[in-house]
């Protein structure tokens, strides 16, 4: 049986240093945090470029940036973390390294799954649960890792929902051209094509599609992504006077900020569709069903989230197979959801 540890007044580490999305569902435990305990820190120790997005949300005190402390020598890595001063550390994402610093900088309470071998010789608390086969979604798996502070009964979605209300974009200044055309009295969308490998995409030709369908509808259609990654894309659409390219335009702040002047997004599972939905404008995924991949798993949170798969019988996607049926989503299916 696990020794429950009270939070109060307790400066507690958050190790999350994987992607925006991930961190988006990482959030929640933290309002949770400090919603039963008075008096806490709540410090984040991830990837410099998912700062912004931590930085809009009011429960969290600060942000560490993993990768200067990685880029350390090794002498000074267990000092940097001393400093922080944390009396809890909770492993989201495990890193083995992280742990081992953990555990080496002398953390009092070091808690994360049983199922890394690697937390048996440097967690104090391991919480046995499996994120593989599990039907909870994302942000309520999270919630196992509070276990050792009490917690015994795992929050449905709605419940969760309820957070987003904390995360508040930056009030940035836009690019002049971006900003003139979002006020042009057009309805604005923005199509996000890509994921960098995150999920199953729907296919650039769809989004040009889409794009050339809305326009007719009076809308200013804005791509968003990558500059240099996303370079393929940009070929392939037909850009015109209200089909807009923006990517590469915006730093992480000002895309949340644009993201909040608009009215719909749509995406597959990556970045932008979370922060769409915690922005509370109407965001759109498009999902395969496979497991562990499928919505049920990775929904944005938000209370205008909605997702689309192509069908939820898929045989490919049930026999755990890699499948594009995802490619198969009509465009007019997609108009139809739009508010």
């Amino acid at each position: 049986m696990i020794n429950t540890i009270d939070l109060t007044n307790k400066r507690i580490l958050i190790s999350r240093t994987d992607s925006i999305g991930d961190v988006m569902l990482t959030l929640p435990i933290c309002s949770w945090i400090k919603q039963n305990f008075k008096g806490t820190e709540i410090i984040f120790l991830g990837n410099n470029y998912t700062k912004a997005v931590v930085n809009c949300f009011s429960k969290i005190d600060s942000f560490i940036d993993w990768k200067e402390i990685e880029s350390l020598p090794a002498s000074s890595k267990v000092a940097a973390l001393n400093e922080i001063k944390a009396d809890v550390i909770i492993h989201v994402f495990p890193r083995k390294e992280i742990a081992k610093l953990s555990k080496k900088a002398k953390i009092t309470f070091r808690v994360g799954t049983s199922h890394r071998l690697f937390h048996f010789l440097t967690c104090t608390h391991k919480v046995n649960f499996t994120r593989k086969k599990s039907v909870l979604h994302e942000s309520q798996l999270n919630f196992e890792l509070l276990r050792p502070f009490g917690l015994t009964e795992i929050p449905d979605l709605d419940e969760i929902n309820k957070i987003t209300s904390f995360f508040k974009p930056p009030s940035l200044d836009l690019p002049r051209e971006i900003a003139q055309k979002i006020n042009s009295g057009n309805k604005n969308i923005i199509l996000h094509p890509k994921s960098q490998g995150s999920a199953v995409e729907w296919g650039v030709e769809k989004y040009n599609q889409l794009a050339l369908q809305l326009e007719k509808k009076d809308y200013n259609v804005f791509f968003t992504g990558n500059e240099k990654k996303d370079e393929m894309f940009r070929k392939n659409i037909q850009f015109t006077e209200n089909i807009i390219d923006t990517s590469g335009k915006f730093t992480l702040s000002q895309l949340i900020e644009f993201i909040s002047k608009c009215s719909t997004l749509i995406a597959c599972s990556t970045g932008p569709f979370h922060i769409a939905g915690y922005l509370n404008i109407q965001a759109i995924g498009l999902f395969s069903p496979r497991i562990p991949i499928h919505p049920g798993r990775w929904k944005a949170l938000g209370n205008q989230v909605t997702t689309l798969v192509n069908d939820e019988n898929c045989a490919a996607c049930k026999a755990g197979k890699f499948c594009t049926c995802v490619e198969q989503i009509p465009v007019e299916r997609i108009i139809k959801q739009i508010k």
